[in-house]
């Protein structure tokens, strides 16, 4: 095989287009097709499954393999995905009854074990990496992060799909670029280069305009191709979507995608720390964005381990208010509703009320460890204050009962208590070892970039303004966002495209403007980081969402609509030509 590596993504979640597969297949030439099935919460999702006796798996990742696995077979496309979950094994063996059930002989199947620590690690002190607490509560999941190691090793010993549990949504491309290139430990540049490819294509359509600020821009959106990426030895890569296809690929698409659910730009891995702000994207054409010039650092000596335990009972009633006196029928509604069931009486209860200009929602939500009590005793009494509230009240939906939710406690382990092992053909393959740890690299040095053209300190939060200020403008005239959420914290990425604006904006957006602009983070820890190089800044809201996805009351519990809502707010744009630039292609 001569030429980059051709590696597809069809799937960024489980739920993603259950056609993508085949289109990916049939589209045009890959060598590899990978999907990710696995966010933080999917792990607590197939838990629940398998209590009730379903699958521990993606059941999903079976139904696009029926559409592709022979035309894979017959082209030699390698299958590589983590949609094994909490059952790889269980997974793999689908597929091989699949390949019979379709008449597919020869097809060798393997899979990888050993993120699963449930068993090892209990009674053991699990200390929340966010916040230094020890949990008290009784795991449900516990699975380590894995590497590409593992991928490469069954890829090497012959396999034509390898099915995987809880590895790094990298992994599915460091893998296969592990397997075709060769790379050692020692090789931190091209493995970091794999590492942001991987990043980019790992979800799916995010990379070729899907949820994208300045969506106007993409075509056919509502048909948009799944991302390739083609990489190369030295890990660069070009990030493309099959020719026809909808949607876009720009430096805009993946400077976004660059910065979804990031923290620190030492992007750390089992395999290597990747630095995202040494990225350098590069226009080549239609459709066609070069990813090159990516440092890589040694790898931490330990490894992140997502924990899911079991956190109580919720319900949540949403109300809807309109016309006049909005806030005073808000009002209104709590006094009724704590009248019949008193507020103290739940572990925790979160109100939030969510204004248009002629309707707003009050969602109501309780959290509580007994299920009745959030059950119907809180709906129904939600219900009982029908006739006896504010003017135009009904609710959103029914009474119900209260559902269980989940708890995610991120940890980390040394890397040397997790014992990978990958299974072909009913044996096991060993799995070269993690090398020993190498030195810790320097602190990260702050960019250099000159702040002297900005303008400011201006403020939009009601503060006074100087009296020749620009006229207040929406911050989304000129910069994009993606947001996300990582646990409990919520991160917000925003870019513009011109170096003069990228001047403006450093000095601008700082944490408290943030904190001004969105009053939701004003207490929380909020830390920045700059990428020159993508002319971007990241922020990290601690503690924004809770416990996480599964446990947050948020209308928003991903924190998916917060850089939507910085770019709504208004700011006094200087009045200088950054408003007049074009996206940096090339």
């Amino acid at each position: 095989m001569t030429g980059p590596l051709r590696i597809a993504n069809c799937s960024g979640f489980y739920g993603d287009r259950l056609s993508a597969a085949r289109e990916m297949v049939e589209g045009g030439r890959i060598d590899v097709l990978t999907g990710d099935w696995l966010a933080e919460l999917t792990l607590l999702i197939l838990a629940g499954n398998r209590r009730k006796g379903r699958p521990g798996y993606a059941t999903t990742f079976l139904r696009q393999l029926e559409q592709v696995l022979g035309a894979c077979q017959e082209r030699g496309i390698r299958i590589v995905a983590n949609a094994g979950g909490l059952d790889p094994a269980g997974c793999a063996e689908a597929v091989a009854e699949l390949a019979t059930r379709l008449g597919l002989h020869g097809l060798r199947i393997a899979h990888v074990t050993g993120d699963d620590l449930l068993t090892s690690l209990a009674g053991e002190p699990l200390v929340n990496a966010d916040t230094g607490e020890i949990l008290a509560a009784q795991p449900v999941t516990v699975n380590a992060y894995l590497g590409g190691r593992p991928i490469a090793t069954a890829l090497a010993a012959g396999a034509d799909v390898v099915v995987t549990g809880r590895v790094t949504d990298a992994a599915l491309v460091t893998g296969p670029g592990m397997w075709r290139f060769g790379w050692g430990p020692e090789d931190l540049d091209p493995l970091a280069g794999s590492v942001v490819a991987g990043h980019v294509i790992e979800c799916g359509c995010q990379a070729t305009g899907g949820n994208y600020a300045f969506f106007d821009e993409v075509p056919d959106l509502a048909h948009a191709g799944f991302p390739i990426a083609e990489l190369h030895p030295d890990g660069s890569a070009v990030i493309t979507k099959h020719p026809g296809t909808g949607g876009l690929v720009s430096v805009g698409t993946v400077t976004a995608q660059l910065l979804y659910e990031i923290a620190s730009p030492r992007y750390l891995g089992p395999d290597v720390t990747a630095r995202f702000d040494t990225v350098r994207l590069t226009q080549e054409g239609p459709d066609r964005v070069l990813v090159s010039g990516v440092t890589g650092e040694p790898p931490p000596e330990t490894l992140k381990v997502a924990v899911n335990h079991l956190g109580g009972y919720r319900n949540t009633m949403t109300l809807v208010l309109t016309g006049l006196d909005i806030p005073a029928k808000a009002r209104l509604a709590e006094q009724a509703i704590w009248a019949r069931v008193p507020r103290d009486s739940f572990e925790q209860v979160h109100v939030d009320l969510v204004e248009g200009s002629e309707t707003a929602l009050l969602r109501i939500t309780v959290l509580d460890p007994d299920p009745a009590k959030a059950g119907r005793a809180f709906s129904s009494a939600v219900v009982e204050t029908g006739l006896a509230s504010y003017p135009g009240l009904y609710a959103m939906a029914p009474p119900g009962e209260a559902t269980p939710y989940g708890v995610y406690w991120p940890v980390t382990v040394p890397r040397d208590l997790v014992k990978p092992v990958v299974w072909l053909d009913g044996r096991r393959i060993p799995v070269d070892p993690a090398p020993p740890p190498l030195p810790e690299p320097e602190p990260a040095v702050e960019p250099t970039l000159p702040y002297g053209t900005h303008v400011g300190p201006w403020t939009s939060a009601g503060l006074p303004l100087p009296p020749d200020h620009p006229p207040l403008e929406p911050f989304g005239k000129i910069a994009g966002a993606r947001s996300g959420d990582k646990g409990g914290n919520a991160n917000v990425g925003v870019w513009v495209r011109t170096l003069e604006q990228y001047s403006w904006l450093t000095g601008y957006l700082t944490p408290d403007r943030l904190r001004e602009l969105l009053p939701e983070t004003r207490a929380c820890r909020i830390d920045r980081f700059e990428l020159p190089n993508l002319l971007a800044v990241n922020f990290v809201v601690h503690g924004l969402l809770g416990r996480g996805v599964a446990a947050s009351p948020l209308l928003d519990p991903q924190a998916k609509a917060l850089g939507e809502r910085l770019r709504a707010a208004l700011v006094p744009l200087p009045r200088t030509n950054v408003t007049n630039g074009h996206s940096p292609e090339t």
